[in-house]
């Protein structure tokens, strides 16, 4: 690619009658904004599609509910080798280690009956405990017969990770809907009755059988009504409180929602339009074994007020949250024929303008900064674009947690104080770690709400102001020539239970949205939170957000919209997700939609780790299950190889392009071992520059002719997996990690001389520009960008993530990196 080396250059159980209508859109309710896309139920032996039109949940609220709520002390798990004391019963209840998988089935590891039994209990005001005399404070007691033959084969599909536990059966004619509201348990006795084992049970499978949907959600608007629907089938009482404004303490109305097959909705006036709602979900949640008041945002809100404190409704169709020339614009964005003329470019909202001079004040670090047609930074993206450059990659631009919405209430470090001290010194850290909470930096891999445009990086955080103004940048980066990819994090979510300020969906419907374990317990290997695509209601949220980003921010000329998205852990989640994506994008038109959703590219982080490692919940999106989907999946094999090691490895490991055996640092003494690691790197980097293609052939150090998947890695595990080249993203650099310049000023003999460096920089890059597949450049990496060898700056503020674009400095050396992260190997960088 000609462009990048000219650019580096330079029972009928609670029966109630109801009268409730379904609020389907064939009645009285508008239809959704948008075409109608078709979400294939979950394989069932009855259709859930006809289940949701025939059968209704009858309310609770007419019941008299015990309140008195369980009191647990201890975590500690029973032993299956002794008979359980009555706390330890009790403890039970903490875990929610069964599963209800179908209508008739709940699968349970529970050791062998024999002549004992087997109860599922349900109390509608969690009122269940243990005693001497057995089980209490249950409405219902059922009895559950165990089937020898397992749990069925469409169980185990989508739960493999409970391929063998029992399957017990309830009775066919019971109606389980009222049931799925009440705190629920199952227990075994022994032949004489004593209570053996018990736990609480986990619902996603239950309820996507019974209660998946695909009708409308969130707030719709007609010329004359605004109505609500939320699905929160679990919850015993749904209402909304609304706002005349962001602030004020207390609601204007509220209104019960009425509900029909697991979801909740209500009609307003036309007057709502520019007030806040929020919804006060009664609901059991296992977390902390009450049935909870739940304050929460619409999950489907497309506005917010600041911090995310209430949903706004705002209809996003009105011709007041139009920039000017929205629906005007010319056809300024080339082209692109494949998806293989794709080239991305890295970059953060607040980096880029935080510290540009030539943006006023107002504008730096957000949206509007990127309308400026004379900046530095837009001057800057006009030559990467000029260069080749297709398109730029935003980090997380949704609500995220880590930022206050309102820049008045930062606490930021002066710039002037830091520039003091020496630039091998410890305060700059010190400082800027005392406060990196409550400044305006943050990466933003802290999802709260996914549909809603961060508000800090707005002049407004509250009412429409961050809609238009992200409109506008999506409008003018389109202008210059560049497309727009979102980075979307739907892998995980900040907040859980019922009174984190950041909770959403876990307060709506508790333990459905997020991943759990055996024991019952919220999956934490992405970080934090992790969310569950494999049930229906999670991926078809995913999906509904995704088309939220593509046709509710684009320009109805038909040629400014979003056009890629990066996923972030795509891994955590399952394939068929990423599949169904991939196809309802693929099947939006300009002249239907208003979008040409064959240009959009998708592409993620394909590692394979955590509870889903090796498809233990499903077929995940991992780098060797997408092989023949055209989603693109990051080259770790490439970058390793060129820099040598592993992010996870000795930071003085050398690679390809620093030193390794050639100009070794004296990290490694054995010059055998280095001159086949060479030699290894050089194969690596070969089938990377192929796009990480299978079936490439090349000859390899050995003198052997073999295929790409047959060069292994140091573990061994194939280095390619990719079936064509968009499958594959090449990179050596990204915001995590060390930038490049600061690895191969780490990992090079402290000898060797800037130009050198410089020379070694513009050579690795040049190796992913020059490859096959789609290359993928850190915001920077062309001027040598420095964050002080900070190998995790996500919340290291604008100091040591200061991206220049005046060209005035490259961050080096501008104090040593946050202790956190780094403080271990301050030595190492001490030397450099």
């Amino acid at each position: 690619m000609w462009w990048a080396m000219s650019l580096l250059s330079s029972s009928p159980l609670l029966h109630i009658p109801s009268s409730t209508p379904p609020p389907t859109s064939r009645g009285s309710f508008p239809p959704p904004p948008r075409p109608t896309i078709s979400y294939p139920p979950p394989s069932s032996s009855s259709s859930p599609e006809r289940r949701r039109f025939i059968s209704k949940v009858k309310p609770l609220h007419s019941l008299t509910f015990p309140t008195h709520p369980i009191r647990c002390c201890s975590t500690s798990s029973m032993s299956s080798q002794a008979s359980p004391s009555t706390s330890q019963v009790q403890d039970c209840l903490l875990y929610s280690r069964a599963y209800w998988v179908t209508e008739s089935v709940i699968a349970w590891n529970v050791d062998v009956l024999g002549n004992g039994s087997c109860y599922l209990f349900a109390s509608k005001g969690a009122a269940l405990s243990f005693s001497d005399d057995g089980i209490q404070g249950q409405d219902v007691k059922i009895k559950l017969e165990e089937d020898n033959y397992g749990l069925p084969a469409k169980v185990i599909e989508k739960f493999p990770h409970i391929r063998d536990y029992r399957a017990f059966r309830l009775r066919p004619s019971l109606d389980v809907k009222p049931l799925l509201k009440c705190q629920l348990a199952v227990a075994t006795f022994n032949s004489d009755g004593n209570c053996s084992d018990a736990t609480g049970l986990q619902l996603p499978g239950v309820l996507d059988e019974l209660f998946s949907y695909s009708g409308p959600l969130g707030a719709l608007y007609s010329n004359e009504a605004v109505s609500l629907f939320l699905w929160a089938p679990t919850a015993q009482e749904v209402q909304v409180c609304i706002y005349r404004d962001g602030s004020a303490d207390n609601p204007q109305e509220i209104i019960r929602l009425e509900e029909y097959n697991g979801v909740w909705s209500t009609k307003g006036p036309k007057g709502w339009e520019g007030c806040y709602y929020v919804y006060e979900v009664s609901v059991y949640h296992p977390s902390t074994q009450k049935i909870e008041k739940c304050y929460a945002n619409d999950p489907y809100a497309r506005g917010l007020s600041s911090d995310a404190q209430r949903t706004l409704f705002v209809n996003l169709g009105s011709d007041t949250l139009k920039p000017e020339g929205w629906d005007k614009l010319a056809h300024q964005k080339p082209d692109v024929l494949s998806f293989s003329d794709i080239s991305i470019y890295e970059l953060h909202i607040r980096d880029f303008s935080a510290s540009d001079h030539t943006v006023e004040p107002k504008s730096r670090g957000g949206y509007l900064a990127f309308t400026l047609q004379d900046s530095a930074g837009v001057h800057h993206l006009k030559k990467l674009s000029n260069a080749g450059i297709s398109h730029i990659h935003l980090l997380p631009t949704f609500q995220f947690a880590g930022v206050d919405d309102k820049k008045e209430n930062w606490n930021c470090v002066d710039g002037e104080t830091l520039k003091k001290f020496p630039p091998d010194s410890a305060q700059q850290q010190a400082l800027i770690t005392a406060v990196q909470n409550d400044d305006g930096y943050n990466w933003g891999y802290n999802p709260v709400l996914w549909g809603v445009p961060k508000g800090s990086y707005a002049s407004n955080p509250n009412g429409s102001c961050r809609i238009i103004e992200f409109r506008k940048m999506v409008q003018a980066l389109n202008h210059i020539g560049l497309r727009v990819v979102l980075d979307v994090v739907y892998n995980h979510l900040h907040g859980s239970g019922p009174f984190d300020e950041n909770s959403v969906l876990d307060k709506i419907v508790p333990g459905y949205y997020l991943r759990r374990n055996t024991d019952g317990f919220i999956e934490n290997s992405t970080c934090v939170n992790n969310t569950a695509s494999e049930h229906f209601m999670v991926e078809r949220l995913i999906i509904d957000d995704l088309l939220h980003w593509t046709v509710d921010y684009k320009s109805y000329d038909f040629f400014v919209q979003v056009d890629g998205f990066r996923f972030d852990l795509m891994g955590h989640l399952m394939k068929r997700t990423m599949m169904r994506t991939k196809d309802v994008l693929s099947s939006l038109t300009t002249e239907q939609d208003g979008v040409d959703g064959s240009s959009v590219y998708l592409y993620g982080e394909g590692w394979d780790f955590g509870e889903v490692a090796k498809n233990g919940r499903g077929v995940n999106a991992s780098q060797f299950n997408l092989p023949g989907t055209g989603i693109g999946s990051f080259n770790d094999r490439i970058r390793d190889a060129i820099l040598g090691g592993s992010p996870f490895g000795h930071p003085l490991q050398q690679g390809f392009v620093n030193g390794l055996f050639l100009q070794p640092n004296g990290h490694n003494q054995d010059t055998a071992t280095e001159r086949l690691m060479l030699a290894v790197s050089k194969d690596h980097i070969q089938v990377g520059m192929a796009a990480n293609l299978r079936d490439f052939v090349l000859t390899d150090c050995e003198g052997k002719e073999v295929k790409g998947s047959e060069v292994l890695t140091h573990d061994g595990v194939p280095v390619a997996y990719a079936s064509c080249p968009t499958e594959t993203v090449n990179y050596v650099s990204a915001h995590d990690n060390e930038t490049l310049f600061d690895i191969v000023s780490l990992k090079t003999p402290i000898g060797i001389s800037v130009d050198e460096r410089c020379r070694i920089n513009h050579l690795a890059t040049s190796i992913i520009a020059l490859s096959q597949g789609i290359p993928f450049f850190h915001s920077g990496d062309e001027m040598l960008r420095s964050k002080s060898l900070d190998r995790d700056s996500y919340n290291s503020g604008d100091w040591f993530n200061r991206l220049d674009l005046t060209f005035s400095s490259n961050n080096w050396g501008v104090g040593l990196p946050p202790e956190e992260k780094n403080g271990k190997n301050w030595p190492l960088r001490l030397l450099v």
